[in-house]
């Protein structure tokens, strides 16, 4: 597995969920339900983590969102 994005905004990982999705790249998300442990603070960014040979197509669905 390889991680292709990390963020604490919840707005982000949602939307990027989206693009990776419209794009047909499964994925994982790690980290989500710490925020139950950290009090919901946002020190632990939640990623996003695909398999190595989808790697390259989930950075192309991304590439909006990480570049902005």
């Amino acid at each position: 597995m390889e991680e292709i994005f990390r963020t604490n905004d919840p707005v982000k990982l949602s939307y990027a969920e989206h693009l990776l999705m419209e794009s047909g790249v499964a994925y994982v998300v790690l980290d989500r339900h710490i925020s139950a442990v950290e009090g919901n603070i946002g020190a632990f960014p939640r990623r996003i983590m695909v398999k190595e040979i989808h790697a390259a197509r989930a950075r192309r669905a991304l590439v909006d969102l990480t570049q902005g």
